[in-house]
């Protein structure tokens, strides 16, 4: 009896062990799907044109970016960030953070829009040989999640109007010699230890930390300059002084 006793409790304690590591790892083992999906369907984008990048890691200056997809072609860079979420998804490009509403539960989470122009800023400085890329910056859900009430001038999409949407953007912009240079100065910042990455994920936290901070200020987290009231379409918000240049912004 005893002993039958010890192997309930082992089995207790090892499935308790095991729900808490699924809940540690929960969001990137779901981030790790949606990103697998969206690899998948940019396969079938034609090679010829465009040079893909699947979850790759960037560090310049001391500073670390993860970016879900990346891709470099005739017509430009594609900068995408993917979600894999469910529930109904809220949200403004100038909002700090995003809303998904499952039932009545509501989580915060930060805006992709702002997460991906973070990527775009990087990529600028890996390659500021080339003033004259276009950067097309696009967040994609490719989980079953329903987007509501989002209000962004960067595509906002779900899965299966990915191709498609970048598809739309037909002018030339680079030769396949920039291409080829430009995927080889990628590949020259790109992070390869475990260790880095997990480097960059601390960085990640102090980063969010240190951007909470100035805005509070008034500052700008992206360039340091100074952010001021402006009047938009939709009321007023916070402006980067440093605009066009910096586009940074910041709901009231």
């Amino acid at each position: 009896m005893l002993e039958n006793n010890s192997i309930i409790l082992i089995i207790i304690v090892i499935h308790t062990i095991g729900v808490f590591i699924y809940k540690y790892y929960e969001p990137r083992i779901k981030g790790a799907k949606g990103e697998y999906r969206v690899a998948k369907l940019l396969r079938k984008l034609n090679s010829k044109h465009y040079k893909i990048f699947n979850d790759i890691y960037l560090e310049i200056d001391n500073r670390t970016t993860q970016i879900d997809h990346l891709i470099v072609s005739v017509y430009g860079i594609f900068v995408i960030e993917t979600k894999n979420y469910q529930g109904w998804i809220h949200g403004g490009e100038k909002s700090e953070y995003w809303t998904q509403s499952i039932y009545k539960e509501k989580i915060m989470f930060r805006n992709p829009v702002k997460q991906n122009w973070s990527h775009i800023y990087i990529l600028k400085d890996i390659l500021q040989n080339y003033k004259h890329i276009k950067y097309y910056p696009i967040i994609v859900f490719a989980g079953s999640a329903t987007l509501k009430n989002i209000y962004s001038s960067v595509p906002v999409v779900y899965k299966n109007e990915l191709l498609e949407t970048i598809k739309e953007n037909r002018t030339f912009n680079l030769s396949n010699e920039e291409i080829v240079d430009i995927s080889n100065q990628i590949c020259r910042y790109a992070i390869k230890e475990k260790k880095d990455k997990r480097k960059h994920r601390k960085y990640i936290k102090r980063s969010i930390q240190s951007r909470n901070r100035k805005v509070k200020s008034l500052i700008c987290p992206n360039c340091n300059g100074t952010l001021k009231v402006r009047n938009g379409r939709y009321g007023k918000f916070y402006g980067c002084s440093n605009f066009p240049v910096c586009r940074y912004s910041k709901s009231i």
